[in-house]
């Protein structure tokens, strides 16, 4: 019986689709900047050292929690009150890997972990059309680890500006991260489900912000999937 993945690549089988992932993921990179500048300075206004902000971002890796989870520690929120947040805030990953199961799936243990953990927004952006006859986990590979050096860059510079420019909240870098899930939702907008979702999320989160309703977000995210759940539903 015979594996279906060969065992040994040429070296130019690996480096040219890694080279071209890091190339058709770089406008989403210089997107993030920003957002990577706001975490960065974000985790010295908490209290956080800069080896501690810039480990949140090697580890945790995921932007919106980071700030999320900033934000509320900020504000005085509970351990369960941010978990929760997280977790809403980070379920589309879920959605993600079951998408993309079917490619990623046959890899090797060392390959679905790598991936799992490089797996964001951007890169599911980018991969997430892909047939699975048209999947390289090198061009994968290449792409998540670009966008994750850009994050890691992004927050060390947030951390030194932070440190000689001081509060950074006032430049409007947060607009950076509506900005970029704009550029990310947008193009995926095909069909009436999808549509209904966006629309039910964008006009919850704007009106239960406007009246400080807690827990917003969780009742947005809940909402809007539910709208395309019966879009989806009443088109079958």
């Amino acid at each position: 019986m015979t594996d279906s993945i060969p065992l040994i690549t040429p070296p130019s089988a690996r480096l040219r689709p890694a080279l071209q992932g890091g190339v058709a993921i770089l406008p989403l990179c210089l997107a993030v900047v920003p957002w990577g500048i706001l975490a960065g300075s974000m985790a010295l206004q908490n209290g956080l050292t800069p080896a501690q902000g810039l480990g949140m971002s090697a580890i945790v890796f995921a932007g919106a929690a980071q700030l999320v989870a900033m934000g509320m520690i900020k504000g005085g929120a509970g351990l369960l009150a941010i978990l929760l947040s997280i977790f809403f805030v980070t379920a589309q990953h879920f959605l993600y890997a079951l998408r993309l199961r079917e490619r990623i799936a046959p890899l090797p243990l060392r390959w679905r972990l790598t991936l799992g953990f490089l797996l964001t927004d951007e890169l599911f952006a980018l991969i997430g059309e892909q047939a699975p006859a048209r999947f390289d986990r090198w061009y994968a590979l290449g792409a998540g680890l670009t966008f994750y050096l850009c994050w890691f860059l992004s927050t060390l510079l947030g951390i030194v500006a932070a440190g000689s420019a001081g509060d950074l909240d006032g430049y409007g870098l947060d607009f950076s991260i509506a900005a970029t899930f704009i550029a990310i939702v947008v193009p995926l907008v095909r069909s009436l489900p999808v549509l209904a979702c966006v629309l039910t999320a964008l006009l919850l989160s704007i009106v239960l912000h406007h009246f400080q309703t807690p827990g917003a977000l969780v009742i947005a995210t809940v909402a809007a999937m539910l709208a395309g759940l019966l879009c989806s539903g009443g088109r079958r």
